[in-house]
């Protein structure tokens, strides 16, 4: 009778896989967009990048698609300057895999790219209140790397502050909301605490030194030679250099720990963390790390070790909010912040930035002006 139950319980797995296996094969085959389909007239086009396939940055091109109408409460915002982030050349390179059960199995769903913006306000929807034309806005939004965009209202946009340029309101929204949520919301990060940031020269870690700061903590920025001067000038207290000297050997302790790089081992991590203190993984991970699970791995490690230890260790993925974004405004007013720009490259130029970033050694950000 157990046998029988057994072998009955192998079966159900086995047909459980096979028809998981046979509905993926599907999915995949029927995951398709229609690039290279029969040439659409446009009533109103515009430029913007786009990617048909999953691949290098070489797989972006530059094409005329329509430019979008604003509905009742979005606004139609003409872009300046735009920003590159790391989740850029992830959706282009559709990896992790496990991306492209939200991105499309075999080719990507959508086919337009860049979220960070900067611009002036062009129209708005008859229900719109809180923006008029001509108001200069900074937010997030999908296809951002174009002449316009269409955001909603109530979605991740906010005045820019007139004491940004384009350029440096553009390379905000992801990277320093990101380092935003980290430190006050995962971090918990007060006043007169250390906080050690690793990859402090990076976009995330730039803005990161500077909200600690303005925050009252005691940094300490890790960052390469060349570097050093660089982050020295926005804020940090100390500086370790990582081609010298590892962080996680040299006896300090730090109440939270913002790492943006993944290269130290998690117990390594641990070793320097206050009893109570937390560990924040941001990034990390680079096109070559892992095409199946790639940056995915240590997450999981964290999610693993932490109910079995006294600090907390995760990691985060930011949510841009509008709220988030007036705050950074707001110190990017006062001065507090003032975001760091490495290179910039033309509307055009946009597989040399995504390349550019893929490196791994951008000091800050890298921006797309387009006019």
């Amino acid at each position: 009778m157990l046998k029988r139950v057994m072998k009955w319980i192998a079966g159900a797995i086995a047909g459980v896989i096979a028809i998981a296996f046979l509905a993926v094969f599907v999915l995949y085959w029927m995951s398709d967009n229609d690039c290279g389909g029969p040439a659409v007239a446009l009533g109103n086009p515009m430029k913007a990048a786009v990617y048909c396939d999953y691949g290098s940055a070489d797989v972006i091109r530059l094409e005329d698609v329509e430019k979008p109408v604003p509905a009742d409460d979005e606004l139609l915002v003409k872009v300046h300057a735009a920003a590159v982030n790391p989740l850029d050349w992830h959706y282009v390179r559709g990896t992790p895999y496990l991306l492209r059960l939200q991105a499309g199995l075999r080719k990507p769903k959508i086919l337009r790219i860049g979220v960070d913006f900067a611009g002036t306000v062009e129209a708005v929807g008859r229900g719109v209140t809180r923006f008029r034309p001509g108001d200069e806005v900074f937010g997030g939004r999908t296809g951002a790397f174009a002449e316009y965009v269409a955001v909603r209202e109530g979605g991740a946009i906010a005045a820019k502050p007139a004491s940004l340029s384009f350029e440096q309101a553009a390379a905000i929204p992801i990277a320093a909301v990101t380092a935003l949520q980290g430190l006050r919301d995962m971090g918990k990060l007060r006043p007169g605490q250390k906080v050690l940031i690793n990859g402090a020269s990076g976009g995330v870690g730039t803005f990161a030194v500077q909200i600690a700061k303005s925050m009252g903590a005691d940094v300490t920025a890790v960052c390469s030679t060349r570097n050093i001067g660089l982050v020295r000038s926005i804020g940090a207290d100390r500086v370790i250099d990582y081609t010298k000297q590892d962080y996680t050997a040299n006896g300090g302790h730090y109440d939270v720990i913002i790492d943006n790089v993944g290269n130290r081992p998690l117990l390594k991590n641990r070793s320097v963390l206050a009893p109570d203190g937390k560990y924040v993984l941001i990034g990390g991970g680079g096109p070559d790390e892992g095409n199946w699970v790639g940056p995915l791995a240590k997450p999981i490690e964290a999610l693993l070790l932490s109910p079995f230890i006294s600090q907390q260790m995760g990691s985060m993925l930011a949510k841009l909010e509008p709220k988030d974004l007036a705050i950074l405004a707001d110190l990017a007013r006062a001065g507090k912040v003032k975001p760091v720009i490495d290179r910039q490259y033309k509307l055009s130029e946009v597989p040399a930035a995504v390349q550019y970033l893929e490196q791994g050694h951008a000091r800050g950000k890298v921006v797309i002006t387009v006019e």
